[in-house]
């Protein structure tokens, strides 16, 4: 089951919940009773730095040839 982040529109109070996939009911917040929407949460990763990937992923072929010169064992 996915985990997703709901607030309430009154409160402003925000919880996790696991729900199963298809379910249309949103759930009561507990504070105040109205119903809370689901929002978008931050992603649980982060790509960083100029060398993100250890397979220099997004570099041009002329910039990954020269960078790979180094393990040729030439």
């Amino acid at each position: 089951m996915p985990v997703y982040e709901f607030a309430c529109s009154k409160c402003g109070k925000r919880l996790e919940m696991l729900v199963k996939i298809g379910t249309k009911k949103e759930p009561v917040c507990d504070m105040c009773g109205k119903p809370m929407k689901k929002v978008m949460s931050a992603p649980a990763f982060i790509l960083n730095g100029s060398r993100w990937a250890h397979d220099n992923y997004g570099l041009s072929p002329a910039t990954k040839s020269k960078k790979g010169d180094k393990n040729n064992g030439t």
